[in-house]
């Protein structure tokens, strides 16, 4: 299934993404689009014929329990009301806890990585079929960008994607930053990991900007694509001509001007890779990257083909054994815990940070009003009250709280603010949002306010 240019798109840039020349698709982020409620722009863009795929970020078909058959269906639904030619989704646990564990269920807000080993590949391949049968289009899965690693990994990343790929037949969303990511942070070779891959499972490639800090590199899709990532592509060409590529962008959006530059170093590097040989991309690490003797031990080869591949069933112990694992490792990251053995307490330190300020960053997009009633202590203001409460529910239900707990302790300190801000708190708490009148009421006292200050 040829896909062609695409890049993702997001309401911020909307208008540049209609403005783009030659788009041939685009991808969506599933859980913000509502099926009977498309945001006009992606109307326009299928009335043109550009084809919109569904990306998913919610179903953790990584983590140790079966998928949700509420967020499969939610996913499907979306699907059908696209006409997409397939979804996709990530390896990766989202959630930890719930009855597995008899604990509280605990949310990461993030993708983490799964640990490399058969048992959890065993879980991931019956989560996976159990996506397929619930989807009406093919499922293709994304490798992930990661900080921490797992201890007593059996394979590499190259290898698992083959073996989940030989016993599921689901197809592959190679993400060749998250390959980059993983050089750094992980030492691991992106070209080894091309080696290993089945590329004929390839659905599209994903390709996008980070940045690195003290050694770390942090994949944050708002920063320009790197000559390391367009490299890593350029090695993938060179073994197959994937079906799709997609430039990845979620935040500091540049310019119409500049985000058309990037398609265009993408498709460039495609061109120039075509019919070349392999060269090395760079160093397997970077200062502050685990040494090169903490890799994956070799991988096995693989089987002959036509072999037929065995698709145990996990047991629930194996199910169980899982749990317990990512719940310890989210919980020391969420919750302030002990780092699990064998684990580095100082990655895991780090990852916690970015996941407490992607959480800020977040709540602030959902609800803007806290910014911009706290000002320039809203950020340490969040960070403090994240510590050691981990996200339940949901964002929207964060923010509720976290303006809860201001109030509790007589924040902010203007009291005007301050009963801006429990009235917004009340409005969103309350069985029916207020009327029209009260609204413009409270508008207008607020810009009084301002006035006379």
């Amino acid at each position: 299934m040829e896909l062609g240019t695409g890049i993702g798109w997001r309401p911020e840039i909307a208008e540049a993404v209609e403005g783009l020349p030659e788009l041939d698709w685009v991808e969506v982020v599933a859980e913000n689009i509502c099926p009977g409620h498309l945001p006009d722009s992606l109307a326009r863009l299928r009335a043109r014929g550009v084809r919109i795929v569904p990306h998913g970020v919610s179903l953790g078909l990584g983590g140790a329990e079966r998928p949700s058959p509420e967020r499969l269906s939610a996913l499907a639904e979306r699907a059908e009301a696209l006409g997409a030619p397939l979804v996709s989704e990530h390896i990766a646990f989202v959630r930890a806890g719930g009855p597995l564990t008899a604990s509280p269920s605990l949310e990461a807000g993030h993708l983490l990585p799964v640990p490399r080993t058969r048992e959890a590949l065993a879980v991931l391949c019956e989560n996976v079929r159990i996506a397929q049968e619930s989807l009406p289009v093919p499922l293709a899965l994304e490798n992930i960008a990661a900080l921490v690693s797992w201890p007593g990994d059996e394979l590499t990343e190259g290898r698992f994607l083959a073996e989940l790929v030989e016993r599921t037949g689901v197809r592959l969303l190679i993400d060749v930053a998250n390959l980059h990511t993983n050089r750094v942070n992980r030492g691991e070779d992106p070209v080894a990991a091309l080696d290993e891959l089945p590329t004929e499972a390839i659905a599209y490639v994903h390709v996008a900007g980070g940045v690195e800090r003290d050694g770390v590199w942090h994949d944050t899709h708002a920063h320009p694509v790197p000559r390391q990532v367009l490299d890593i592509l350029a090695e993938l060409r060179r073994r197959v001509a994937p079906p799709g590529v997609l430039l990845e962008r979620d935040d500091a959006f540049p310019p119409p001007g500049e985000l058309a530059a990037e398609l265009e170093a993408i498709t460039g590097t495609l061109r120039g890779a075509a019919g070349g040989g392999s060269r090395d991309p760079g160093p397997a690490r970077s200062p502050g990257a685990p040494p090169a003797a903490a890799a994956p031990p070799a991988p096995e080869p693989p089987a002959a083909p036509g072999t037929p591949v065995p698709a145990a069933e996990p047991a629930d112990r194996e199910r169980e054994r899982l749990a317990i694992a990512q719940t310890a490792l989210l919980s020391a990251l969420v919750a302030g815990t002990p780092a699990p053995e064998g684990f580095d307490p100082a990655r895991l330190r780090v990852q916690a940070r970015a996941l407490a300020a992607k959480r800020a960053d977040v709540v602030a997009k959902i609800a803007p009003e806290l910014p911009e009633l706290l000002g320039g202590t809203y950020r340490p203001a969040f960070l403090a009250y994240a510590k050691g409460r981990p996200l339940r529910g949901g964002y929207r239900r964060d923010a509720l709280a976290f303006a809860e707990h201001l109030l509790a302790r007589g924040r902010p300190e203007d009291p005007r603010h301050r009963r801006q801000l429990a009235l917004w708190w009340r409005d969103r708490t309350g069985p029916r949002p207020p009327r029209r009148g009260t609204r413009l009421v409270r508008a207008a006292r607020t810009r009084l306010a301002g006035v006379g200050r």
